[in-house]
């Protein structure tokens, strides 16, 4: 048979994802920040795009008008009525599925002036009240205008390195060391030890080891004392020098810090040439110490999560969920500016193909709207079944926590397990016991009993740090042990499963939790 070419025309399915799916999963999994830059992205680039900002215009313009009526009635206060919550449920605004209507000559408006509001389950209300929640902002204030925020309220920072390059002056007199000890301060990492070596300092400078050496030494006359060390032995040394307290037995305690690690008393006892008495005391001293000094002069700032979906609780025992307004990008689609331009457009080249592109930018104006429409409204039905099903969770804690997966979700919502992980990933929810990401109220089953329930993960390992953290310090519980008592409580686990999550809360063996609670090396 001879081999020749040809046409065929074959009919199949095939699943196909357009730029606009691809865009509405996207937006789906990113965070409120990172939804927020790209929102402005789009902004810059589709002239039919327009931030909202009326909602803005009337929160200050109602912030004016209670400002001057509370002037008006500082002598008369009364009663002042919380905000009228939405009529329903349901105040998700069908807006933006009319976009593709370009004739009107109005601007479209997806209406994030009604907040989100849904009930997670058969025993929450109807209607949901916004009262406490209309001042939340990035800022942490939830007090309202009256209270400054909390980025308002701290210290003023000194960095290390500025508070070291004002005391190098006096320290120093040369202007040569002085560089040196510039140059030493700029190799300080955030704990204030030396970092790369004083070698490579020579090296860069040009200059001798011994002179680096030296001036190091004066450097480590700073306060607080223990920077400018090269390790943690040398750190220690410095700050029990200052109190002069390094004694030839210290010393040799420094020289043998991973034997005071193991709590290993006979060894220190004969390294050491002093008895246990003695040991235990020089141990104290050296925890009173700053392995760290350079932290005196580090101001982390716990950075504000803003959370994607607001929970409270209703008088009636339910729960109220909305979205955070704060984290809803505001955008209209200008139909009027697109009405106006097509109108003026002639029948050449270059018209159509402006023509084109306005029609491009008016389909993706059109489509991102309603892939913000689809994005609230799907985390808040993912965000009312989790609360639905960990409803134990909120009334009782982490120790009843149910066991959840992805599919259990997606079962009940009718989405696909993928679309549920998105939507879980970098969103947060305010609830009554704190803010938590979505992520962690999925949990992996442990065995049960004999009846078959079951348990969370998280549930097991919160039941064993209680036991831990409430064992008699005589009595101190093995692994073996904790099986047994979680057995008793119809948990059924392996010895290699407690180890596992002994481990993972940080918890120490029971051969160390002896030594420590009995206060012995």
């Amino acid at each position: 048979m001879a081999l020749t070419p040809r046409l065929d025309m074959r009919q199949g399915q095939s699943l196909v994802m357009t730029p606009q799916l691809q865009q509405a999963i996207k937006l789906l999994q990113l965070s409120n920040i990172e939804l927020t830059e790209y929102v402005e992205q789009e902004l810059e680039q589709n002239p039919l795009l327009e931030r909202d900002e009326r909602e803005i215009v009337a929160e200050e313009n109602n912030r004016e008008a209670g400002d001057s009526e509370t002037d008006q009635s500082e002598t008369d206060q009364s009663e002042t009525e919380a905000p009228s919550a939405p009529d329903t449920a349901d105040t998700l605004n069908a807006a933006a599925d009319s976009g593709t209507e370009s004739g009107t000559g109005e601007a479209m408006d997806v209406d994030y002036d009604n907040e989100y509001t849904s009930d997670a389950g058969s025993d929450l209300p109807q209607t949901a009240d916004a009262a406490g929640y209309e001042s939340w902002s990035p800022g942490g204030n939830f007090g309202g205008d009256d209270m400054p925020g909390i980025e308002q309220t701290l210290a003023d920072e000194q960095s290390m390195r500025a508070y070291l390059l004002s005391q190098v002056g006096m320290i120093i007199d040369t202007p040569h060391e002085r560089l040196i000890g510039v140059e030493l301060i700029d190799t300080l990492n955030e704990s204030g030890y030396v970092s790369g070596g004083i070698d490579a300092i020579a090296e860069r400078l040009g200059c001798e080891l011994d002179e680096v050496e030296a001036v190091l030494k004066q450097m480590q006359t700073v306060e607080p004392p223990g920077l400018f060390a090269r390790d943690l032995k040398e750190c220690l040394a410095l700050q029990l020098s200052d109190m002069d307290r390094l004694d030839p037995a210290m010393q040799k305690l420094l020289d043998n810090l991973e034997l005071m690690a193991n709590r290993d008393l006979k060894a220190l006892v004969k390294v050491c040439g002093v008895d246990a008495d003695d040991i235990r005391d020089m141990v104290a001293e050296i925890r009173a110490l700053d392995p760290k000094p350079g932290r005196a002069f580090t101001f982390d700032v716990a950075e504000t999560v803003i959370p994607d979906v607001i929970m409270k609780s209703v008088p009636d025992g339910g729960w109220a969920l909305e979205l955070n307004s704060q984290t809803l990008p505001r955008v209209l689609v200008n139909n009027r500016y697109y009405t106006e331009v097509s109108q003026h457009q002639g029948g050449d080249k270059d018209s159509a193909k402006d023509k084109q592109y306005l029609n491009e930018c008016l389909q993706s104006a059109n489509w991102l709207v309603k892939s913000l429409h689809q994005r609230a409204t799907t985390i808040l039905k993912v965000s009312s079944e989790i609360v639905r099903q960990q409803d134990s969770f909120f009334r009782k804690g982490v120790s009843a926590m149910k066991p959840l997966v992805l599919r259990d979700i997606a079962d009940v919502i009718e989405m696909h397990e993928s679309t549920v992980s998105r939507v879980t990933s970098n969103k947060y929810m305010a609830t009554p016991r704190g803010i938590f990401e979505l992520k962690y109220f999925f949990s992996s089953s442990v065995g049960g009993d004999g009846d078959g329930a079951a348990r969370s993960a998280a549930a097991v390992k919160s039941r064993i740090n209680h036991m831990v953290e409430a064992e008699d310090p005589k009595k101190i519980l093995s692994d073996d042990k904790i099986v047994e008592l979680l057995k008793s409580e119809g948990i059924d686990v392996a010895r290699r499963t407690v180890a596992k999550y002994r481990d993972a809360l940080g918890i120490a063996s029971s051969v160390q939790r002896r030594k420590e609670k009995s206060g012995a090396f």
